[in-house]
């Protein structure tokens, strides 16, 4: 059974969402910047965050269905 969206449930969420804004950004700023090597290592920081963030979810008791590239057409 999922646990009760409450505010403890929502203040961690956001701080994950945060969280992966954040490194998306970092991300996003490496690509413009054309640096491999920096796109390399905050790639796999925007990774960390999502699998932190669904981590979180599916421990609260929510599932998430993550489409797989095929199924995105």
């Amino acid at each position: 059974m999922a646990k009760p969206i409450d505010d403890h449930f929502l203040l961690r969420y956001r701080e994950l969402l945060d969280a992966e804004d954040r490194a998306f950004d970092a991300l996003e700023h490496a690509s413009e910047d054309g640096d491999r090597a920096h796109f390399v290592d905050e790639l796999g920081a925007w990774q960390l965050a999502l699998v932190a963030k669904v981590t979180f979810l599916a421990d609260s008791g929510y599932d998430i269905n993550v489409p797989r590239v095929g199924d995105l057409r």
